[in-house]
């Protein structure tokens, strides 16, 4: 039986205040591992009597953490294949629409942060700090009906090669992938899982090294939690001969594709209590449905000291409208997201209908066993995540990746034409193959090798960052994490917060910090935007108006026999068609709306009768283009968008649009429309619909009607026509 995630409105809202008295005794520095003793090892047998969540918080906060001292590495016997197994083709999945309720099941605004040494320099200290910094961060979160069990969080770091040498000593730093997983707990369920990991990693010629059971206290976790409590296992694969760097992490991306399509396919339900958090060279997730302060006492490997990073991110998640899960805390395998994506349903639907496209030369062509990129049913902070993840994992930079798919407001935006206007041409280029995510957001990201935070282009999420003489550089929800504002004053050399659609980066390999102008320069100047621009989008402003006929083309009574067959009336004649041929805007009503609904009719309408505005699908209000004209636009692009894996000057053809006296219009693809019109026939068809043989279109302005051919507009055949209507607009391919 699931448990529901009871927390009434009230509840959360008020909360936050709360929870942070109540728990602030709990809020304290990482105990030293050297205070430790041993305990045994109780995964796999039945959980202890769950103590009442207020005292086992007191009492997990105060007390002196605990240790494993005994290793529980279990080697494995599965030998890889001599020679890896050829790929056998693999369909392409079909794509899954992306429904409105199964999305708002799954959101989630939280608090997050990163710290980074830029000398690349391992230390334990900076999981301390993560740690302290986290705890801190309990009031972004949120708790169950327990209040003991958190909505989720967790730290992502570099690999502890140092820590894990101590129990597996064989393992080669260069050359193997460390895997940290959440399994069944269920011992069959559990065995079914590691048998699909070890056949994937077999079929792909690796050799698995064996398992490494993580040491956690079990008290610490909230009674809803630990009803859901899942085994966590660290699996250790070595790669191909000389297989290293990013080849190395291609290779295990498609080892985790391989095991989550073998998992759907073979387990079921119980498919989704299996789940890698990640299996890299260089990063490694400890996560799940644990409060801020009790991340470091559940995991014992956090206060070991010698797990020593040179870089961590930290996030505590407040999931809303959604059960929280295990599999759901971040951070996740690229991201830490720190908001919600209202763009969601669009996003997943534009992914899947366009990921059979998706290909690249380093994927050897199995670019089918990565799909489906996206899952409806996970939250929107994940689904984010698959897609950079391909984009880091295929070879674009993470600032890259990121400044793609969360675009900033480039249009009408002073400071940028000023100090990196290169980047308005990257930012048009990939406005034709990306939709951006849109949304609050304050996303913070790490391949491995950079480390950075974005925030999204109306810069409604707070982010500050500082950077320390000793070349540390911090990012936070908010400044005090630490603690140390005052003390730590002198120690600041460099401070600020990120602006809208702005973003930072520290380098670990190079050892630099970049901020927003220079990253945006940067990857701005990678490749040849601006005639990438020039050869891709036709644009309208190119072309010549022509004045409309001075006659019209047919007696009022073919005219109203025409709209009366395409479902047209007298209001939508008068009020919506001629209003907009002579203000050239859109009408503007209440939004008390009593016009009876389309689809329960009894009399026929025309299509777009059958569709709904919706607004922001949270609790955003609606965006309006003209108020807000800095961060939005009704711009649009038409035609195919391509390859978003292989972006170059021939990677797709469209048609942009632009604003005509307040119209949108876009100019179409085959022929030139002189004139600006609006359209009355409102049927929206698709090329090779031999049903609408006899569709009649009528361009309006006004009382008149302009014929098509008189316009000089080219009408080839009626099945290879393309009529899409957007906004009481007509757009022809």
């Amino acid at each position: 039986m699931e448990l529901s995630h009871h927390r009434s409105a009230g509840n959360a809202l008020g909360s936050g205040l709360q929870r942070s008295v109540k728990h602030a005794a709990a809020i304290v520095p990482p105990v030293h591992a050297s205070h430790s003793r041993p305990t045994p090892n109780i995964v796999g047998q039945a959980a202890p009597q769950a103590l009442k969540p207020r005292r086992s918080a007191k009492k997990a906060g105060l007390a002196p953490s605990k240790h494993v001292a005994a290793a529980s590495w279990i080697c494995n016997a599965v030998q890889p294949a001599v020679e890896p197994q050829m790929a056998e083709a693999v369909d392409m999945p079909m794509p899954v629409v992306a429904d409105l309720e199964t999305i708002l099941q799954e959101r989630d605004a939280c608090g997050v942060g990163f710290i980074a040494n830029l000398k690349s320099i391992r230390s334990h200290t900076i999981v301390e700090q993560a740690l302290l910094a986290l705890g801190c961060m309990e009031h972004r979160g949120a708790c169950s009906a327990d209040d003991d069990s958190g909505d989720g969080a967790g730290l992502m770091t570099q690999i502890p090669w140092k820590l894990l040498k101590q129990e597996v000593p064989q393992i080669n730093e260069a050359t193997t992938g460390v895997g940290m997983m959440l399994l069944p707990n269920d011992d069959a369920l559990e065995a079914q899982a590691k048998a699909i990991l070890e056949e994937a990693v077999s079929a792909e010629g690796l050799k698995l090294l064996g398992y490494r059971q993580v040491p956690v206290t079990h008290e610490v976790v909230g009674r809803f939690a630990k009803a859901t409590q899942p085994r966590i296992w660290q699996v250790f694969i070595e790669g191909k001969p000389g297989q290293t760097g990013d080849d190395l992490e291609r290779q295990l991306f498609i080892v985790r594709k391989l095991v989550e399509r073998a998992k759907q396919a073979q387990m079921g339900a119980a498919a989704e209590d299996f789940y890698i958090c990640t299996l890299s060279n260089r990063t490694i997730v400890y996560k799940g449905m644990l409060r801020s302060v009790v991340v470091g006492q559940f995991y014992k490997d956090l206060v070991n000291p010698d797990f020593e990073t040179a870089f961590a991110i930290y996030h505590r998640r407040f999931s809303t409208n959604t059960t929280p899960k295990w599999p759901l805390a971040q951070p996740m395998r690229v991201l830490g997201h720190n908001g919600e994506i209202n763009t969601l349903q669009g996003n997943l639907n534009w992914i899947a209908s366009r990921q059979t496209e998706l290909e690249h030369p380093v994927w050897a062509g199995r670019e089918a066993q990565l799909m489906p990129l996206c899952n409806a049913a996970e939250s929107d902070s994940a689904n984010l995540d698959h897609v950079a993840e391909l984009l880091v994992r295929t070879g674009f930079d993470p600032q890259e990746a990121l400044m793609l798919l969360v675009p900033e407001a480039f249009r009408n935006h002073p400071d940028l034409m000023k100090e990196y206007s290169e980047v308005v041409d990257f930012y048009e280029f990939f406005e034709g193959l990306q939709e951006g995510w849109d949304g609050p957001a304050l996303l913070v990201f790490s391949d491995g090798k950079r480390v950075g935070a974005r925030l999204d282009r109306n810069g409604l999420r707070p982010a500050r960052f500082w950077r320390t003489a000793d070349d540390t550089i911090y990012v936070a929800s908010e400044v005090g994490v630490l603690g140390d504002v005052i003390s730590n004053a002198s120690n600041i050399v460099a401070k600020g917060r990120l602006g809208p659609g702005q973003m930072v980066c520290a380098d670990l390999e190079s050892g630099s910090f970049a901020e927003n102008a220079a990253i945006s320069k940067a990857m701005a100047t990678k490749q040849p935007y601006k005639q990438w621009v020039e050869q891709s989008v036709r644009r309208l402003e190119d072309l010549s108006p022509t004045a409309f006929p001075a006659e019209t083309a047919m007696d009022s009574a073919t005219m109203l026999r025409l709209q009366a067959a395409n479902g047209m009336g007298a209001e939508d004649a008068q009020m919506v068609v001629e209003g907009m041929a002579q203000a050239g805007v859109e009408p503007t009503y209440c939004m008390g709306d009593d016009i009876p609904l389309a689809v329960l009719s009894d009399k026929p309408h025309i299509l777009y009768n059958y569709f709904k505005q919706r607004f922001a699908q949270v609790t955003n209000p609606p965006i309006d283009p003209l108020r807000e004209g800095l961060v939005m636009s009704l711009e649009m692009r038409l035609g195919g968008r391509g390859n978003l894996l292989q972006p170059g000057a021939d990677t797709y053809r469209q048609v942009k649009s632009f604003r005509y006296q307040g119209v949108p219009v876009v100019a179409p693809s085959k022929g030139v429309v002189s004139g600006i019109v609006s359209l009355i026939a409102a049927t929206a068809f698709v090329r090779g619909c031999t049903g609408l043989q006899q569709l009649i279109f009528l361009l309006v302005v006004g009382s008149r009607v302009a014929s098509p051919v008189a316009e000089g507009l080219h009408v080839p055949d009626r099945n290879d026509i393309n009529v899409v209507q957007y906004r009481g607009c007509c757009w022809i391919m």
